[in-house]
């Protein structure tokens, strides 16, 4: 059945070692991306929005339990991508496990995960760089055409949020070992503020702030289950699973790594054990210096800029490094995700799924320049004239979904190929993948209907585009392919 078909393992492998694309990339340089992914929005954002909406001071423990639940995705992830290093992440992974119906699924919801994430991010990052410049970009020039100012004032297009994607796309064009460079500066700068915010910040942590440690039965505003207590713990951690976002990305350069089978596994679970410490750390600070209480009123624009004006006296300035740092955060956020997604398209186009613009490569830089172009108009144009609140919960549902498949498809693979060479191989098989299936899962459904109900109407889509080109323009569809082994 057409639906079922599988790409043949072999055929990926032999893909990757005549790839056109270049192998620069060490495990330095990808823990580097996967923490340039990772620490953005939502440390800096989701932190005081989820203290202040259901966790309380136990946003530290909410910060736990979404790791937990990454760590469980990224064993995974890891085994697949030291296993099959090539470009494409879980959508390839997907095509070689649960067949070319279920890799369509997945490589359109990380659409979702990437490409809507970078515009998301973009937009927020127009609204940080109006705040650094105290206001001085005009509204209607900063705003989609769906937002209004408290005096009227309608938005027209959102210009600094598409100069930033046009500036990290020509990076991208240029080349990803300076694509690299780049996001390992901007890395270096901005966990260096965080680790000063730390620092200095843990001598104003007040004990009163984090007591009671949840936030208690009955406080107004805060009566659904996942609003309160400990379950309201466990809300939080769907929060601040946005902050997560972004660690898989690293699998999607595995083409362009030198040594993936080494360096694969060191790059995703490094940058996610490094974050998670930064994250633990930071979430203590912040709830310790500023009780939670005043997040979800004059602090939410800006918490963390909030929490050192008021509350650490003297430290203005590092307010102002604090709001360039979540700058430089929000930038390197959307260049590895515009990298993510490029890389998904460069691999669903070369199986014939996407049009063959996606796969060609730039004769001098050796990029998939194509996919970089379209993805700027795509990208641009959302954050240009969309509000961030159209396509912020849509970019977890994506991830989410993605962690949940890529679970399922390590059992399978142990199942179909248990002899295949594993240079890292996930720990208490199937326990682990089934752990990070119900964790997964079970965000996905804690989020709200309006965020399912898009990405359903996303998917719709998604089957849509399949049925008139993917099925019939496959590689696998072809009568050459059709009869490959692993084929179903």
């Amino acid at each position: 059945m057409s639906l079922t078909r599988r790409k043949p393992l072999e055929a990926l492998l032999q893909q990757a070692s005549h790839s056109a694309l270049k192998r620069t990339l060490t495990a330095k340089s990808l823990v580097a991306l996967g923490v340039g992914a990772i620490i953005g929005a939502g440390l800096f954002v989701r932190t005081a929005a989820a203290s202040a909406e259901a966790a309380g001071p136990g946003v530290v423990v909410s910060f736990i339990i979404a790791a937990i639940g990454c760590a469980f995705a990224g064993l995974c992830y890891a085994e697949f991508a030291a296993m099959i290093p090539i470009a494409g992440s879980a959508y390839t992974y997907a095509y070689t496990t649960m067949g070319e119906f279920v890799a369509w699924i997945i490589g359109w919801a990380l659409v979702l995960e990437y490409a809507l994430g970078a515009a998301t991010v973009a937009i927020s990052w127009s609204e940080y760089l109006n705040k650094l410049t105290g206001g001085s970009i005009p509204y209607q020039w900063s705003h989609s055409p769906m937002q209004t100012s408290a005096t009227g004032v309608s938005g027209i297009v959102n210009i600094p949020a598409l100069v930033i994607v046009l500036l990290l796309t020509l990076i991208l064009i240029k080349g990803v070992q300076e694509s690299a460079t780049v996001n390992a500066i901007i890395v270096a700068i901005k966990v260096s503020i965080v680790i000063v915010f730390i620092a200095v910040g843990w001598h104003f942590v007040s004990g009163a702030n984090q007591h009671p440690f949840t936030i208690p039965t009955g406080t107004p505003g805060h009566e659904g289950y996942f609003k309160h207590g400990w379950p309201g713990v466990l809300g939080g951690a769907s929060i601040v699973f946005f902050a997560f976002i972004g660690f898989d990305a690293v699998s999607t350069a595995a083409q362009e790594t030198k040594n993936p089978g080494r360096d694969m596994p060191k790059g995703i679970l490094g940058s996610l054990a490094l974050c998670t410490i930064l994250y633990i750390l930071f979430g203590y600070v912040l709830t310790g210096i500023c009780n939670w209480k005043e997040f979800g009123g004059a602090g939410a624009e800006a918490s963390v800029a909030y929490a050192v004006d008021h509350y650490m006296p003297g430290f203005g300035w590092l307010a102002t490094l604090i709001t360039v740092a979540i700058l430089l955060g929000f930038s390197s956020v959307i260049l590895v995700m515009l990298l993510g997604q490029s890389r998904v398209f460069f691999s669903m186009a070369n199986d014939g799924l996407l049009p063959k613009l996606f796969s060609d490569i730039h004769p001098r830089f050796r990029t998939p320049y194509k996919a970089n172009v379209v993805l700027f108009f795509f990208c641009g144009a959302f954050a240009a004239i969309a509000p961030g609140s159209l396509t912020g919960d849509l970019t977890t549902v994506g991830t989410l979904f993605a962690f949940v498949l890529v679970c399922v498809g390590v059992i399978i693979m142990r199942r179909l190929r248990p002899d295949l060479e594993r240079p890292f191989r996930t720990p208490l098989v199937p326990l682990v993948p089934i752990l990070g299936v119900i964790v997964c899962g079970g965000m996905i459904v804690s989020l709200d209907h309006r965020s399912q109900i898009t990405a359903l109407g996303w998917m719709l889509l998604g089957f849509l585009v399949y049925f008139l080109y993917g099925k019939t323009h496959s590689k696998l569809a072809q009568p050459v392919l059709e009869e490959a082994p692993a084929g179903d």
